[in-house]
């Protein structure tokens, strides 16, 4: 189950790319399936070893083509084991919801990104979320758990912030809305109601099958019930700096710092899991 639309966030053969957060890995094996150099990192070492493992087996079963290549390491989001500009793009999944320090994220996500690179970010969608807080403490009063509800203009805002340019935006997964209320109505961990149950066996029957009859029908009430809000952007590339005719013979040369040095706070011992699939 894909969250990122990958028609509006092309990748080329051997792009490198960092799934940051990347949980049990759904981006990371498209992302390799398409021919890039794929890092798919989270702090959960349990998951890092199942991605790993799936990737193996990708890889033996020949699923990427000649030139990919995949690898998935154990990290901390806020201080990224990468050199500036280390990659093409950027996806970061269903994790800014889980992080105190959002902005330190988006920095070190910025500061490994190329000039002229792109970044997907999505996160859950600011109406559906705040009926599954409203119908259960436990949804998101957990470690590790949704600390903030975002709304659209808010994470736009957050990723301008950080010196991106946004491109696109769109809703995603109006399907599972309804999954996720009727989980808090009953009891997130209550997993043998018959309501839960039975809509689960119609997600996954949806996910095998891919009917055209959900297909479509998800399609048009994604706008109203999306799941997720998902966002593009690039990193723009860092505009010479020019003064007065007649300044010296440095003239044009940048004075500030390196515009990839690691800030300040990007040393906090925190990161996200995108744990939210079905």
């Amino acid at each position: 189950m894909l969250t990122v639309d990958f028609t509006r966030f092309p990748l080329a053969p051997g792009d490198r790319v960092l799934d940051l957060g990347c949980g049990a890995g759904r981006h990371a094996f498209e992302c390799y399936r398409r021919g890039a150099r794929v890092v798919a990192l989270d702090r959960d070492g349990e998951e890092v070893r199942q991605t790993a493992g799936w990737l193996a087996a990708m890889r033996e079963a020949g699923e990427a083509p000649a030139g990919a290549a995949a690898v998935a390491v154990e990290g901390d989001a806020l201080a990224l084991p990468f050199p500036d500009d280390s990659f093409d793009a950027l996806i970061v999944s269903e994790v800014m919801e889980h992080i105190p320090d959002d902005k330190g994220l988006l920095a070190e996500a910025v500061r490994v990104l190329r000039p002229g690179g792109r970044i997907a970010v999505t996160v859950p969608r600011y109406g559906p979320e705040r009926v599954c807080w409203a119908l259960s403490d436990a949804y998101h009063e957990v470690e590790g758990g949704h600390i903030r509800i975002y709304r659209a203009d808010q994470l736009l805002a957050r990723l301008r912030e950080a010196g991106l340019r946004p491109y696109g935006t769109h809703h995603a997964h109006a399907l599972h809305a309804p999954y996720w209320w009727l989980k808090c109505a009953v009891g997130v961990d209550n997993e043998r109601a018959l309501p839960v149950r039975a809509y689960h066996r119609l997600l996954v029957w949806d996910l095998m099958k891919k009917p055209l009859a959900t297909r479509v029908t998800e399609r048009l009430l994604d706008p109203v019930l999306g799941k997720s809000f998902v966002a593009y952007a690039t990193k723009p590339h860092t505009e010479p700096h020019t003064e007065p005719q007649g300044a010296g013979p440095h003239a044009g040369a940048r004075t500030d710092a390196h515009a990839g040095a690691r800030p300040a706070n990007a040393r906090s011992s925190a990161t996200g899991s995108a744990r939210d699939e079905s």
